[in-house]
């Protein structure tokens, strides 16, 4: 099975595809599956996402039970346990990310999240996806409604990039930066 989706950013294309598992080795031997996910980026930066899922549960399919190595025996993570920034006011870029992005958090950072998918992606050392270079990770937040999530951050004074990116079958997306610097994306699924 293959999923293609193309889409465009001012002029610029991007081509998403869905890879069907494949057979895989893990380092013991043992034989498992993953599916793949290739992304170009609108700036022209193509992305490798390799899933330990039997099916990709982001485009809708229902995801194995299965372990990524099954034969082996290897342990492997079962979600995001936390995503720590470094700032030079924790505080304020905290109460942002409350105030612009309704990140709702306690007092010790826990954030029970929606269910919905999560992609992992391993981009080039010298892409500028991320915005500035010394930016080396990016976090991608989902939302309900992007034109509204962005009007909010426009009326309250957010660096929101110009114009949203439309991949058919996946989603629309948008840029925002925190007021330290770092470019975050935000996805509305489709």
């Amino acid at each position: 099975m293959r999923l293609v989706a193309e889409a465009g950013n001012r002029g610029q294309g991007a081509v998403h595809s869905l890879i069907a598992p494949q057979r895989a080795r893990c380092g013991r031997g043992g034989i498992g599956r993953r599916a793949g996910f290739r992304s170009r980026s609108p700036l022209g930066v193509e992305v490798r996402v390799l899933s330990p899922a039997r099916e990709v549960a982001a485009f809708g399919m229902a995801a194995g039970s299965g372990s990524y190595c099954q034969d082996c025996g290897m342990e492997r993570v079962i979600g995001i346990g936390g995503y720590f920034v470094r700032a030079a006011d924790p505080e304020a870029l905290g109460a942002w990310y409350r105030e612009c992005l309704g990140l709702d958090a306690d007092e010790n950072g826990l954030w029970l999240q929606g269910a919905g998918p999560t992609v992992f992606a391993t981009f080039e050392s010298d892409t500028d996806y991320f915005g500035p270079r010394a930016q080396q990770t990016m976090i991608n937040f989902r939302v309900r409604d992007l034109d509204a999530m962005l009007a909010q951050l426009r009326l309250k004074g957010a660096d929101v990039a110009d114009g949203t990116q439309d991949m058919e079958g996946v989603g629309r997306f948008s840029w925002v930066t925190d007021p330290e610097g770092n470019r975050v994306e935000l996805w509305q699924p489709a």
